[in-house]
């Protein structure tokens, strides 16, 4: 892999982990704070970053404390996601030989 293909491949890496890094934090606040799900940005939130969450919704309960919803699922998301973000650039550094 030559280094232009790997610096536009972790742009796209970034940008990926960036978009769902937001959309996942954007949802635990909005969930924190028991926002309308009736609202239309609302809702189109919940929806959007369901299916980024889908695979680790269920792991951990999600307190309701006077309305106040906390999403354990979402930050572990979040910290997984990360996790895979670093690795995939540790995968394209290995893959792309050193310059003298």
């Amino acid at each position: 892999m030559n280094t232009s293909l790997a610096t536009l491949t972790k742009s796209l890496i970034q940008f990926m982990i960036t978009l769902v890094g937001a959309l996942l934090g954007l949802r635990f606040i909005l969930k924190l704070f028991a926002a309308n799900p009736n609202n239309g940005f609302v809702n189109w939130m919940y929806e959007t970053s369901s299916e980024i969450l889908g695979p680790f919704r269920g792991i951990f309960p999600s307190p309701n404390l006077d309305g106040f919803v906390i999403e354990f699922s979402t930050i572990f998301a979040l910290i997984v996601y990360s996790i895979l973000g670093m690795l995939l650039f540790y995968i394209v550094d290995i893959l792309t030989p050193e310059r003298a």
